[in-house]
């Protein structure tokens, strides 16, 4: 079976959305689009909340969303009891927050990666998996 992958983000992730979104469409990923559709200026809670949802409702197994920072649809993400999201700046800490943490969402900050990074950072977050073992008692003491 293969995974379902949903991808959202804001306005300044809106070309990095396009490139992955593209890429997993050319892998048979199953895919969900959160939005935005035009590059014009949009708020982050209003694609990373539907996507986190959707996660947690076991529509999809992962999410990437991308913004600016990273960090506004990674705080609007976490807000959700199911969510694991996790900031992702370089291939080691995308490769971390799946073997350690076991984010089911990577968050990418669009304004300090390239885009040969965030399509690199994407294929990484979906083929890396979690290790469990120690990490699974830390992961489990996540949710309150």
């Amino acid at each position: 079976m293969s995974l379902r992958i949903a991808i959202g983000g804001d306005h300044a992730g809106f070309e990095y959305k396009q490139l992955i979104l593209r890429w997993l469409q050319s892998e048979n990923f199953e895919t969900a689009d959160f939005g935005p559709y035009t590059p014009a200026s949009v708020d982050y809670p209003d694609t990373a909340h539907p996507l986190a949802q959707s996660i947690e409702d076991g529509k999809y197994d992962m999410g990437i969303l991308i913004c600016g920072s990273g960090n506004g649809v990674c705080m609007t993400a976490n807000k959700h009891q199911g969510i694991r999201a996790g900031l992702a700046w370089n291939k080691e800490v995308v490769e971390l927050i799946r073997m350690h943490n076991d984010a089911n969402v990577m968050c990418l900050p669009a304004r300090f990666i390239s885009a040969d990074e965030a399509l690199d950072f994407a294929k990484t977050f979906i083929k890396t998996e979690f290790e469990g073992g120690r990490h699974a008692t830390r992961v489990g003491k996540i949710s309150c």
